[in-house]
């Protein structure tokens, strides 16, 4: 997979629009994932997923072929939905109104991720961008901590530390009871 994305970057440097629609193709649903569970709204996730592919096209002759396209890729993502997030005003009243809406006890598939989804989003920023990057993009501790700049330990501790506030969310709202919570753990 890795010389196929390499192949895929030679080519569009290149400037082969098979290649580019490809390398696009190929990474769109894993970058617009990351968008929008790190900024919760699908307008925001597509607009800044957008920008990504821009930024990756004129950035990619930056690129260590020595290294793994993924985690280069996923680090612009990354930091422009931390950029985005630190430029949004959060509002208030919107996540009061999700703590305090109740939930039914016959839960759903689809309610659970929407739940598990609105838990994600009342996460701090770099707890959140962890967990999906771990969790969505099955990437390793240490690439997370390539991609966000700080220690694998932080990594570590930020992942356990999204992991009890999800489950804590989860349980307050009651989508898990609490012996799963206890067993489970998220």
């Amino acid at each position: 997979m890795a010389d196929d994305d390499a192949a895929l970057v030679r080519g569009s440097l290149a400037g082969d629009a098979q290649s580019m629609r490809a390398l696009v193709e190929r990474f769109q649903g894993m970058v617009f994932g990351l968008c929008y569970r790190m900024l919760g709204r699908r307008e925001d996730a597509e607009d800044v997923a957008q920008e990504v592919f821009l930024r990756v096209f004129r950035s990619l002759h930056r690129w260590d072929a020595g290294r793994p396209f993924k985690p280069w890729l996923l680090t612009i993502a990354a930091n422009r939905c931390r950029t985005v997030l630190s430029n949004r005003s959060r509002s208030p009243v919107a996540s009061e109104f999700v703590e305090q809406s109740a939930v039914a006890a016959d839960t759903t598939d689809d309610d659970l991720g929407e739940e598990l989804q609105l838990a994600i989003e009342t996460l701090r920023d770099e707890y959140r961008t962890c967990f999906v990057l771990f969790y969505e993009n099955d990437l390793s501790c240490d690439q997370i901590s390539g991609i966000m700049s700080c220690p694998s330990g932080t990594v570590k501790t930020w992942l356990h530390r999204a992991r009890q506030k999800l489950a804590d969310h989860l349980r307050r709202r009651g989508v898990v009871p609490d012996a799963d919570y206890q067993l489970h753990r998220i």
